[in-house]
């Protein structure tokens, strides 16, 4: 076998193994969760009920997301930290929003609620009620604004 079909064989396989293992996703039970994650359910969506809990192992990694039955969503990393939080019906619970953030919506957009937060190494994304979409660095100042 050529050097060529050798390196092109070992692509292959790798993107084969890769596409395997991508995510595959696996149901737990609310004490499968991260501690922090469980925490966080109980004070955050105490009173919702569970549709859905399952864990996906990534690439890199494993997360959890939880879908409540009236359409609430919320995504933990490996350690339980949410990272992302989406309300259907409702806003999103204060304590779940940093107090800059919620501070600067209050004020400068007094009638609208956050329908969802995202948060990564980076940036924290917000989506309110009239579909406006801010961004605010880790330092809370806003850094963009999409509607």
């Amino acid at each position: 076998m050529k050097l060529r079909e050798k390196i092109m064989l070992a692509l292959f396989a790798l993107t084969a193994q890769t596409a395997a293992f991508a995510s595959i996703d696996k149901p737990v039970t609310l004490e499968q969760l991260p501690a922090t994650a469980q925490q966080t359910i109980k004070q955050s969506f105490g009173g919702n009920k569970i549709a859905l809990a399952k864990m996906e192992y990534e690439l890199f990694g494993r997360s959890y997301d939880i879908i409540f039955t009236n359409g609430d969503k919320i995504e933990f990393d490996r350690k339980g930290q949410w990272t992302s939080v989406q309300c259907k019906s409702s806003q999103i619970p204060s304590e779940l929003v940093p107090e800059a953030i919620a501070a600067y919506v209050k004020n400068n957009y007094p009638d609208l609620i956050i329908k969802s937060i995202e948060r990564d190494r980076k940036n924290y994304d917000v989506d309110l009620s009239n579909g406006l979409e801010l961004s605010f660095d880790k330092t809370f100042h806003l850094i963009d604004i999409d509607d």
